[in-house]
């Protein structure tokens, strides 16, 4: 199973109202922090090397977690300053040893069988493979489009009433080359500046129908404390009867 890096280091200006005291993957949702329902998926399928990718109040979320969770290890990587999404997994790159990493958002969670999105990852000899979920309103993340044969064509901008569709789910599986491929050092985000870059090269996209939250907004927050205590007794305890497959099994 590859390593996995989780971007925790954004400030979350827009929920700050609600949640001021911590970072936002140590938001309380449904009794526990957000990033421990992340941490579950990945331990439930069968994950164990994890890098935190951590920045504002990092050292919160360290104390938290400590050196495991379940059965996974868990390392950290504070940016020294703010670097954005794709400066963050750059730095990171150095605790990460497996060929292929999984890279997930530590502030939005999708409900999908990850072990089998590994599976089909490897499976079609790709080199960057991104996890999306069906929504019934993309007004506010922006549709992506696919091509015929599955390939990222382009990423829609947000537009009010846009209706249902594909979104990014923040989840994502890339060969460490391309990762390297990033300059060290420098400021720059995966979806404005590296994303449109690797769609030239050949960026998949798998659509996932399992549950997709996140906690970006006051709005979102809540519902995501909803979905939880409304699914936590049943939702994580069967992921693989309870998403729906994500593409053929290799």
């Amino acid at each position: 199973m590859p390593d996995v890096a989780i971007l925790c280091g954004g400030l979350g200006t827009r929920l700050r109202a609600t949640v001021a005291d911590r970072p936002k993957a140590l938001a309380t949702v449904a009794g526990r922090p957000f990033l421990a329902w992340v941490l579950d998926l990945l331990d439930l399928h069968g994950f164990s090397r994890v890098v935190l990718c951590t920045g504002y109040r990092g050292e919160q979320i360290e104390e938290a977690f400590g050196a495991s969770h379940g059965g996974l290890h868990l390392r950290y990587s504070r940016e020294p300053s703010l670097v954005g999404t794709g400066g963050a997994l750059r730095h990171a790159l150095p605790l990460l040893e497996s060929e292929n990493i999984l890279v997930m958002n530590g502030d939005s969670y999708c409900h999908a069988d990850l072990r089998r999105f590994w599976r089909d990852h490897v499976a079609s000899r790709t080199a960057a493979t991104m996890l999306l979920s069906r929504v019934a309103d993309a007004s506010r993340f922006g549709a992506v489009k696919l091509t015929s044969d599955g390939l990222v064509a382009a990423f829609k901008e947000k537009t009010v009433g846009a209706g249902p569709g594909l979104i990014n789910a923040g989840i994502y599986l890339v060969r460490r080359a391309w990762l390297q491929g990033i300059p060290p050092g420098v400021a720059c985000s995966l979806e404005r500046e590296v994303f449109p870059k690797w769609i030239k090269t050949g960026l998949r996209g798998v659509p996932s129908d399992g549950p997709f939250v996140d906690i970006g907004t006051p709005e979102s927050y809540a519902a995501a404390d909803e979905m939880f205590r409304g699914l936590a007794g049943s939702l994580l305890a069967t992921p693989a009867t309870q998403t729906a497959a994500i593409g053929p099994p290799p």
